[in-house]
């Protein structure tokens, strides 16, 4: 075994974007939404509802995403406690949220200009991205009861100037269009769009904010007639109500993106290198070589390169394709590539 020192400039850092569907089996576009029944009407169905491509109970079902609903005085679910007003379901996810999102307990959504005290979450499942969501890829379909009610959302990264951050990471404005490209002036029924923002787009944690009042509007005002209900103590079954509009819609769109770095090391071989074996069989107990080959033409054959840091531990080991023949007439150059 040889050993040699790497100079500076045989390293050199590399980093590579790669997107791909978020679905499963990579499909671009969901079209098919199921829930599981034994999953809403249980505990966990009060605060949210698992999204499958498929049915819950088929062999090849996997959770896509989950949706939920929240609200800042906790109207739209039934409380915990008769006793204490208030406290539900639907507060807890805004609590959740919010502590997620704005990171203080204190502070409220804000869709535009407008406070929002109720929203709808769309939450991707953690195994259908790798890294982050890539922000212009984001186009959903919604659909409501009435006729020509249908809102196509997406996000403004492709028109936004500057980028937004908050505790969740990059913040982006969910608007009327598709594909990151906006419908100005009107949405795709014809209508006016609605007032503020339709929501948040947060591509470093999955998820996707919409806001309540939005749809609820009429079409001429944007909206869907979503019908929200705000009742206190009252099973308003908003988890139910935006999975339907999603499921109406038939049409989700939504890639991942994942930033590779790889490190490139460059394993340079001159002709006055690495000619003789080290193999202690091709010596003999006095130190001369065994074969006069050896001695007047020798060679070796490479057949892995290894890594090691300067406590002499091996960090890492290449293995070439097939033993490399080396001898002061060749030299080599093995590039390695380290992905992480």
């Amino acid at each position: 075994m040889s050993f040699k020192r790497f100079d500076p400039q045989d390293i050199v850092i590399s980093a590579e974007s790669i997107t791909a569907p978020v679905w499963s089996n990579s499909v671009i576009e969901l079209t098919s939404f199921f829930t599981s029944s034994a999953q809403v009407a249980g505990a966990s169905g009060a605060y949210y509802n698992n999204v499958y491509q498929t049915a819950s109970d088929d062999t090849t079902a996997a959770i896509q995403f989950s949706v939920a609903y929240g609200d800042i005085d906790g109207s739209g679910s039934l409380h915990f406690n008769l006793a204490v007003s208030g406290n539900s379901p639907s507060k807890t996810i805004y609590g959740q949220y919010r502590s997620l999102v704005l990171g203080d307990e204190e502070s409220n959504f804000v869709f535009g200009s407008e406070t929002g005290s109720h929203f709808y979450v769309i939450s991707l499942d953690r195994a259908r991205y790798k890294e982050k969501l890539l922000p212009g890829t984001f186009s959903l379909l919604l659909s409501g009861s009435g006729e020509d009610t249908y809102l196509n959302l997406t996000d403004n990264s492709q028109v936004a100037t500057t980028t937004n951050f908050n505790d969740a990471g990059r913040v982006f404005e969910v608007v009327s269009g598709s594909l990151g490209n906006v419908y100005t002036g009107v949405n795709a029924t014809g209508h006016s769009q609605a007032s503020g923002s339709y929501g948040f787009f947060l591509p470093d944690i999955g998820v996707i904010i919409l806001n309540g009042k939005a749809l609820d509007g009429t079409p001429t005002e944007g909206g869907l007639s979503l019908g929200t209900i705000r009742s206190m103590n009252t099973e308003g079954s908003g988890s139910e109500k935006i999975f339907d509009a999603i499921k109406s819609g038939g049409s989700f769109k939504l890639n991942s993106e994942e930033t590779i770095s790889s490190n490139f090391v460059f394993v340079r071989a001159r002709n006055a290198e690495f000619n003789y074996s080290s193999n202690p069989s091709n010596t003999t107990g006095s130190g001369e070589l065994r074969h006069d080959v050896m001695v007047n033409n020798p060679q070796s054959y490479a057949t892995s390169v290894g890594l090691y840091n300067d406590n002499n531990d091996l960090l890492a080991t290449a293995k070439l394709s097939r033993p490399l023949l080396k001898d002061f007439t060749k030299e080599a150059l093995v590039r390695i590539k380290l992905d992480f």
